[in-house]
């Protein structure tokens, strides 16, 4: 693969991570932070304090841990709180069960190893337990309040028990025959996907770390890899704080299906700050859930960084600000892919790289991807994705950047600015550019499809905003690149502060089409422009104004008997 260009500057107003001890007054756990547990590596060793070693727990990695694990959390819990303390030391543990009023604290140097026999982990009833798995995780607090793990530790999910890696993860949701690549696209070789997902086992345990139910949870400080399945799992919950977690799945080469970093199903008032997440499929999901905050994390995936919606609920009041996303197979994921709506969700201050992988992780590249189809067979219409904001946006990739609505469901007030988007080659492009993937949908010819491919593509949008968006493209980029800009099937549009040209030597900047009232102010054609802007079947009005086009060979064509043109250079 050809080396990453110089990377883009660093965003605007980056906010420092508040000290822990302020992050937990503000975030509504201060218990937490006045009993001054968080306070050293030790913490008091007094009233409430349970050292898991005085309790029988041998930490040789070797020995049994669980009884006496779970002893200190049961203790813990009936005596109306406390902390149980896990010195340095391998555990290996069954799965265990976190009760009110408890933290569990594990000490830098200590690991919580998971057994990696599957009939430890019992099946538990539908919808309280991992994805497409109905076993126990290895840690759950269930109907718990003010339940804590904190500490330098480890927990480590065994992950590489339950997978299959002498084979490839076959999925079956797109059709190789609507690919550019045909019947190609996607093809197993002899070496398998370098990239992953293994092939999963016959089962395999459910979620790491679950928090069901529970009020005023917090995770800090620990570091959680090698998961099976989803990592942590909040679900149902209300009054969330993670702060300084490390998950990874870096051992496996991120290779491990759905070992998704933080999911978020049906969660009320979210605070995700300062952590480090590494996972081959999602870092961050979110289901369903509503007051959510995101703030000074890294992101690598060979799926999204973040992903916002798809099913579980509507989505509302949701902002993610101050990220890096690198290395991932899609930066930013907005979907709605049943009957519930994505609103009020803002992006902001964040540096996105992203490239093609290989093997059947959803994305292509994309910086930034929104769409809205069905998928779920109880829905009969898809909700809607209003109020959407992407503002000082760094991206650099190997694919462009996506909004695809559907007549059903139109994006609606949605805005891009301060946006810079370079589009560099890449090792893979050959096989799997030239593609949109809108996976999961109902009609496979809509999963993965051959599709021209501009810097940003607008598809059944209205009120649509772009302010200071600047394109460039490196260099030969594949003959399937376009338009920086293409905007098709829309509603009141408006374009200022554009700076780009299209990618090859012929061909728009700018291509409006199938839509209604149009104005581009202020806007620039950088050098090689063949034509500014192009409109085709565009109503209503169209107002050119204060554009410089004296770099592009045409400012606007074909002609339109309605467009105003005021104050235009060049073209």
């Amino acid at each position: 693969m050809s080396s990453p260009p110089a990377p883009a500057p660093a965003p605007r107003s980056i906010v420092p991570v508040p000290g822990r001890r302020a992050f937990l007054q503000r975030s509504g756990v201060g218990w937490l932070a006045a009993t001054g547990v968080l306070g050293c590596a030790h913490g008091p060793q007094g009233v409430g304090w349970l050292d898991v070693r005085r309790l029988g727990a041998r930490g040789d990695g070797v020995a049994d841990d669980t009884d006496a694990l779970q002893a200190a959390l049961d203790q813990a819990a009936q005596q109306g709180g406390g902390t149980v303390f896990v010195p340095a030391g391998v555990y290996l543990t069954r799965p265990l069960r976190i009760g009110s009023r408890t933290t569990l604290h594990l000490d830098a140097g200590s690991v919580l190893a998971a057994t990696t026999r599957l009939e430890d982990y019992p099946q538990e009833e539908a919808g309280a337990s991992g994805h497409e798995s109905n076993r126990a995780g290895l840690v759950t607090a269930r109907q718990a309040e003010d339940v804590a793990i904190v500490g330098r530790g480890t927990i480590d999910g065994s992950a590489r028990a339950f997978v299959r890696e002498d084979l490839t993860y076959a999925g079956k949701d797109f059709d190789a025959r609507f690919t550019r690549q045909g019947e190609q696209f996607m093809k197993v070789g002899p070496e398998g996907f370098v990239h992953g997902p293994f092939a999963r086992g016959d089962d395999r345990p459910g979620n790491l770390v679950r928090f069901i139910d529970c009020r005023n949870a917090l995770l800090e400080g620990v570091t959680i890899q090698n998961s099976p399945t989803w990592t942590v799992h909040f679900e149902r919950c209300v009054n969330v704080r993670v702060h300084g977690v490390d998950i990874n799945s870096r051992k496996n080469g991120n290779r491990i299906p759905n070992d998704d970093g933080i999911d978020l199903t049906r969660c009320e008032r979210v605070r995700i700050i300062g952590c480090d997440i590494d996972t081959g499929d999602d870092c961050l999901a979110v289901f369903g859930s509503r007051d959510v905050i995101v703030s000074a994390c890294t992101l690598t995936s060979r799926s999204a960084g973040v992903r916002v919606g798809f099913k579980d609920g509507h989505i509302r009041d949701c902002s993610f600000d101050n990220l890096v996303i690198r290395a991932a197979n899609r930066g930013l994921a907005v979907f709605v892919r049943s009957a519930f709506d994505v609103e009020n969700v803002s992006f902001s201050n964040i540096i996105i790289e992203t490239q093609h992988y290989s093997g059947r992780w959803w994305g292509n590249g994309e910086p930034i991807h929104v769409s809205a189809l069905l998928w779920d067979p109880e829905a009969q219409t898809p909700g809607r994705i209003r109020n959407l904001r992407f503002r000082n946006i760094r991206a650099v990739g190997e694919a462009g950047m996506i909004v695809y609505g559907s007549p059903d469901s139109v994006i609606e007030n949605l805005s891009f600015e301060d946006v810079e988007l370079h589009i560099r080659k890449g090792a893979l492009q050959a096989d799997y550019g030239g593609n949109f993937d809108l996976r999961a949908t109902r009609d496979k010819a809509q999963s993965i499809f051959k599709h021209d491919i501009p810097a940003l593509h607008c598809e059944n949008v209205k009120d649509l905003a772009i302010r200071a968006f600047d394109v460039s493209w490196e260099s030969g980029v594949p003959e399937y690149f376009t338009e920086a800009l293409h905007v098709r099937a829309f509603e009141d549009i408006s374009i200022s502060q554009f700076s780009g040209r299209q990618a090859q030597a012929a061909g728009a900047a700018i291509f409006l089409t199938q839509g209604k009232n149009a104005t581009i102010r202020d806007s620039q054609a950088s050098p090689g422009t063949d034509l500014f802007v192009c409109a085709e079947e565009v109503q209503g009005h169209l107002l050119l104004a204060g554009n410089d086009a004296r770099r592009a060979q045409a400012l606007l064509a074909p002609a339109q008997g309605q467009a105003v043109l005021r104050d235009n250079h060049g073209g």
